[in-house]
């Protein structure tokens, strides 16, 4: 009887699966036509960058070299020994002041050091009232001030005050600097120096003053003490 189960063949291939194929479509070339617009337009685009370059350059040289011509005619027109004399004329004619003190007969303690006009330097400054500086136009201002103290209390601390106020009218006073001076921090026991200065701005009609702690312990020599501006 033969066996129909068993057999030595390799089982049959299983058949594919149907699937769908994808169907390839071929792109259309570039027309001829559509390639030499772009490429005139790229020819364009360098021709003019070559352009714009050459102006840049015509121009930059252009331009330096009426620099150096006009330079050297204005050289040529006014030689530094003019120069010179103008910058220091411009500098003559800005507004300054530099300031002696004088002692007065005022009993007062603390006050206001009134100016020794025969002593001091003015250019385009007015003073009013013997102890105001006014200002002639709006602008920085580098204010200094320098006060000697003589005898007094050692362990008091000499004040000076620089003071404003905005015009002659004006009733307010305030304070723009402040020095103080010890008697028992200096060589000399009996004798101090409060200095001060800084950079302001002030306006037209603006007035300043030197205010001291002590009238009577200022020292009004020469050189001693003194209040100043100088218009940058």
């Amino acid at each position: 009887m033969i066996n129909t189960y068993q057999t030595s063949l390799a089982p049959p291939p299983v058949p594919p699966r149907s699937r769908s194929q994808p169907v390839l479509i071929p792109a259309s070339l570039p027309s001829q036509g559509h390639s030499k617009v772009l490429i005139r337009f790229l020819v364009g685009v360098v021709v003019l960058h070559l352009f714009l370059s050459l102006a840049g350059f015509f121009y930059l040289y252009y331009h330096e070299h009426m620099e150096k011509h006009f330079s050297a005619e204005d050289t040529g027109r006014w030689p530094s020994s003019q120069k010179q004399e103008m910058d220091k004329q411009d500098t003559m004619y800005k507004a300054l002041a530099r300031m002696a003190v004088k002692r007065t007969a005022d009993k007062k303690i603390s006050g206001c050091l009134q100016w020794d006009t025969t002593h001091s330097v003015l250019r385009g400054i007015n003073y009013y009232e013997q102890i105001w500086l006014t200002i002639p136009e709006t602008g920085f201002y580098y204010v200094y001030s320098k006060v000697t103290f003589s005898k007094g209390d050692s362990k008091v601390p000499l004040a000076s005050k620089v003071q404003l106020r905005k015009n002659e009218a004006a009733t307010s006073i305030g304070d723009v600097m402040k020095a103080y001076c010890y008697l028992e921090s200096t060589k000399n026991p009996h004798m101090c120096t409060a200095t001060q200065g800084d950079l302001i701005l002030l306006e037209k009609g603006n007035q300043l003053s030197l205010w001291v702690q002590d009238l009577s312990l200022v020292d009004y020599e020469e050189g001693a003490t003194n209040f100043g501006i100088y218009k940058l």
